[in-house]
């Protein structure tokens, strides 16, 4: 058999592998994104009749200073979020790696945040965090007796903490992984050259795990993006729309105030913006084939 019929067959297997998900991207993704475009031009409460706009609602939304604050305070929550996550993904992530006593027990424990409702984790952390009734005021601890849920400073920080410690153990989960697959070969020549632990993984771990930090900084992105259940249990948007980001924008715009075509509007401009942010960190992470052989992401 020639090689030219053995391409021929392989791409035709290929074909067939992918129809199929790109038949549920095209259901699932592509036809609700034309959807939604066509509802920003229209003016729909969500029950009566679908009655075209034009651009008044791009107009409309682009010209209020709301989508303004709220696309800040996005991008406020991500830059705070992405900052924690990162560091301390890493480290947890090249901890669990290691041949360590009872790792197996270790990382069940930590990864338990990861299999949480969102919501329960809002409802747990609300009760926790009360001021009258909450965990500071029943140990008597005067630091945590704080109204973190009405300040607006504190509002930020307590949702980014508790973001970052629901999503850690994801990250953490990706980079065990590749720390597993760097090639212990250059850790044995660090030891030979006399190299400590520490050394080893600022020169040889961190570089490794380049194209690893890229995929999890983009899958923290897009998922700040879309922050939504956690924060409207947890403050609503509040205290004075502090916390108030796209996502619940959107449906505050969409569901509370019975104005559909707005929300659509909101709703592209967050893909709109996760698509050009995750593009931005792809390509400032470069590509260097021979450093992605070597590393395990």
């Amino acid at each position: 058999m020639s090689s030219g019929s053995v391409s021929v067959r392989q791409g035709g297997s290929l074909t067939w592998l992918v129809l199929p998900a790109l038949a549920f991207f095209t259901a699932f993704g592509i036809i609700p994104l034309i959807g939604v475009l066509v509802l920003s031009f229209t003016s729909w409460n969500g029950i009566g009749e679908i009655t075209p706009t034009g651009f008044g609602n791009w107009v409309s939304v682009l010209a209020d200073p709301g989508l303004l604050h709220s696309l800040g305070v996005t991008f406020l929550i991500m830059a705070l979020s992405w900052a924690v996550q990162t560091p301390l993904s890493i480290l947890l992530g090249v901890f669990i790696s290691g041949p360590h006593r009872y790792r197996a027990v270790l990382a069940v424990l930590y990864f338990t945040p990861l299999l949480l409702s969102s919501a329960a984790i809002a409802i747990t952390y609300k009760a926790l965090l009360d001021p009258n009734f909450g965990l500071g005021a029943s140990l008597g601890i005067p630091l945590l007796v704080q109204n973190w849920l009405g300040d607006p400073v504190l509002a930020v920080g307590t949702v980014v903490f508790i973001v970052s410690w629901q999503f850690i153990p994801f990250h953490a989960l990706i980079y065990q992984g590749a720390v597993r697959q760097v090639p212990a070969s250059l850790y044995e020549a660090s030891r030979i050259d006399g190299a400590g632990r520490v050394r080893q993984f600022f020169s040889i771990t961190l570089p490794q795990l380049k194209y690893t930090m890229i995929t999890s900084s983009t899958l923290m992105v897009a998922g700040s993006m879309t922050f939504f259940d956690l924060i409207f249990v947890l403050t609503g948007g509040g205290p004075s729309d502090a916390t108030r980001v796209l996502a619940l924008d959107m449906y505050l715009r969409g569901f509370r105030g019975n104005a559909m075509g707005p929300a659509s509007v909101i709703a592209l401009i967050i893909v709109v913006v996760a698509v050009l942010l995750a593009m931005g960190i792809q390509r400032l992470g470069g590509k260097d084939a021979g450093a992605s052989q070597l590393e395990g992401a």
